[in-house]
């Protein structure tokens, strides 16, 4: 009997002992960063409307200019608890005035803070894990031109055992993946590569669209072999429609359908866009023509869902 518990105590303590090294942060390579050089704060802009910064971390319904103050502060109800959106303002106490481009290249692509932390993945770090190093740097420099908000967003609302962010670790071991979604273009030959790839950089890296519209399993990871086909709300109640090519409702839209819709608010039937839409579109309003419709392109040739989780 003793020799079983003494068993168990050491089975117990390796298994502790890997949970922990399985769990710790990580970081990208100095070296990769460091030689990144100056980014171009006029692409940075254009990162920050694709990837939907001020969607969260602007005040609720902010217009104008009113959308680059990122005191953060929005309250996002979900199962897991409530998750309160940061200040990532130029704030040096508040928010992130103080934070490197390394800084910003960890968060958002391992989910890692400067201090060595594990961030909840409400922030969409495993869609931006997709995004290229050079985007994130020109992200930085246009960031580090909007103002400083004053103000601490407040801690986030979560009971035991979601509020261990050691943790999220383990999450991040089984989720966090860089590789692209969608292989290649499905279902037609006239597809042009590069604009669908282009598409694909932005649905599924910074435009993490698949954070909505897919569905996930019981520990909040993506289902994949569901890819955008829709989704109970994460947030509050309804679902978040399939935007796969189905048969009727989208699925009927065409490439250039899409890409009017996210330049216009308005769907083929001049219906207009609503509820939580109504901010990505007015961020991917200011994209280029040519993302839009790559965006298009890109949700017209991958495969299509018709049965996605509930």
């Amino acid at each position: 009997m003793k020799k079983l518990l003494l068993f168990v105590i050491v089975l117990g303590a390796a298994a502790a002992l890997a949970g922990w090294f399985l769990s710790a942060p990580t970081r990208l390579d100095e070296n990769t960063v460091a030689n990144l050089g100056p980014g171009d704060p006029v692409n940075g802009e254009l990162v920050f409307w694709a990837s939907g910064c001020s969607s969260c971390h602007a005040a609720p319904e902010a217009k104008g200019d009113d959308k680059l103050k990122l005191g953060g502060g929005l309250r996002l109800e979900t199962p897991f608890g409530v998750f309160v959106a940061p200040n990532v303002s130029q704030d040096p106490n508040d928010g992130i005035g103080n934070w490197s481009v390394a800084d910003l290249a960890n968060a958002m692509t391992h989910g890692t803070s400067p201090d060595g932390q594990n961030y909840y993945p409400a922030f969409p770090y495993a869609s931006y894990a997709r995004m290229d190093l050079a985007d994130i740097n020109d992200l930085f420099s246009f960031m580090k031109t909007l103002p400083a908000v004053g103000g601490d967003a407040g801690p986030n609302e979560l009971a035991f055992p979601f509020n261990i962010r050691r943790g999220v670790g383990l999450w991040k071991r089984m989720f966090l993946d860089p590789a692209p979604v969608v292989a290649a273009p499905v279902g037609g030959e006239d597809v042009d590569p590069a604009i669908w790839e282009r598409g694909r950089y932005l649905v599924e890296g910074p435009g993490h669209c698949g954070e909505c519209h897919t569905p996930r399993d019981f520990v909040g990871g993506l289902i994949l072999s569901d890819w955008l086909g829709g989704a109970p709300a994460a947030t509050g109640e309804g679902r978040v429609p399939n935007i796969t090519p189905v048969s009727g409702g989208f699925g009927s839209w065409s490439a250039s359908d899409i890409a009017y819709y996210l330049e216009s608010g308005f769907t083929p039937d001049y219906d207009s866009v609503g509820g939580e839409m109504v901010p990505v579109q007015e961020n991917m309003a200011r994209l280029q023509a040519s993302d839009r419709e790559a965006i298009g392109v890109y949700l017209k040739a991958i495969p299509a869902v018709s049965g996605a989780a509930q």
